[in-house]
């Protein structure tokens, strides 16, 4: 990788972004990678239009990690007063294991401190991904305890969100 540029995404990223996201958790191109939802789940992640919905939203921000091509993103949200959440951390899959998911997370806590004035950050993870939140524990998120259903219907109890929480 060269240098690697930040930047929050604009109405003329979704088309790239969408083809990054897509890459990264379904379908043969996300196994490349280790944190995909291939094996778990099939159909789109997302759509252009939430896409577009997102990047319009002044409570949220998705963060852009280029490094003369679109090869990251992040999502962070106002959740409370002093709460954010983190979402959709995205890597190329073929980039995975480099280092730019943590480098990814760091500018997304940095983000929500700066932007929502957050001191503590959440995020929920898919209960089957124990390496997923093992990764995460690393990097000073615990478990609250709390769960979460998976949108999805009929329900999946076993794709169950696990909550996790960092101190920001």
């Amino acid at each position: 990788m060269s240098e690697i540029v930040f930047r929050a995404a604009t109405p003329d990223d979704v088309a790239a972004l969408h083809t990054l996201i897509e890459r990264a958790y379904r379908g043969d191109t996300a196994k490349a990678g280790w944190t995909h939802e291939a094996d778990l789940l099939s159909g789109a992640r997302t759509s252009a239009d939430e896409l577009t919905a997102l990047i319009a939203d002044p409570d949220r921000v998705v963060l852009l990690a280029h490094d003369g091509v679109l090869i990251g993103c992040v999502q962070v949200a106002r959740a409370g007063d002093d709460q954010a959440y983190l979402g959709m951390l995205t890597v190329e899959p073929t980039l995975q294991a480099s280092g730019l998911g943590r480098r990814l997370l760091t500018a997304a806590e940095v983000e929500a401190v700066a932007r929502f004035s957050a001191r503590r950050m959440e995020m929920t993870v898919i209960r089957r991904r124990a390496e997923l939140i093992a990764w995460y524990e690393r990097r000073g998120y615990a478990p609250t305890g709390e769960t979460r259903p998976f949108p999805v219907d009929p329900p999946r109890p076993e794709l169950a969100f696990v909550v996790l929480e960092k101190p920001l």
